[in-house]
């Protein structure tokens, strides 16, 4: 999965997310999902450190890879992308939450970021849920 993103987000969010999300999962149980996190986490930090240069290091190979993941173990996670200034200029930045929170971040990212799309497995919605203005969105090609 990891050294597919960049190919991946070629297309608009709404397929990336339906090639995303499993055809089956069960809930995880509530009681082991932040170890389950916990688990990818290490897991995607590794890909990355280990998958150079065929692995891109960045928020979305991991938030990808790890949505990816934990999806496919049954946590609702959601892949969030949000907007910013940092240091005066604007950036982006992708994370995952699970129950409200950002997880696998060192700081909330979204005291500097403002969410503009969220992508879980209720489908793909703007930054305040609308999931029909994102049907057109795709990412910019280089």
């Amino acid at each position: 999965m990891a050294v597919s993103v960049p190919l991946l987000l070629r297309a608009d969010l709404p397929r990336v997310q339906h090639w995303l999300e499993p055809r089956h999962t069960t809930r995880a149980d509530p009681s082991t999902q932040d170890a389950l996190v916990a688990r990818y986490g290490r897991w995607v930090d590794g890909i990355i450190r280990r998958g150079g240069p065929l692995v891109r290091a960045g928020c979305l190979t991991r938030g990808i890879t790890g949505y990816y993941g934990l999806r496919r173990s049954g946590v609702e996670v959601s892949l969030c992308f949000g907007m910013g200034l940092v240091r005066g200029s604007m950036e982006g930045h992708c994370w995952l939450e699970l129950d409200g929170r950002a997880v696998l971040e060192p700081d909330d990212p979204r005291t500097v970021f403002s969410e503009v799309a969220r992508m879980s497995g209720l489908g793909v919605t703007d930054g305040v849920g609308v999931p029909e203005r994102m049907a057109e969105w795709a990412p910019p090609t280089r």
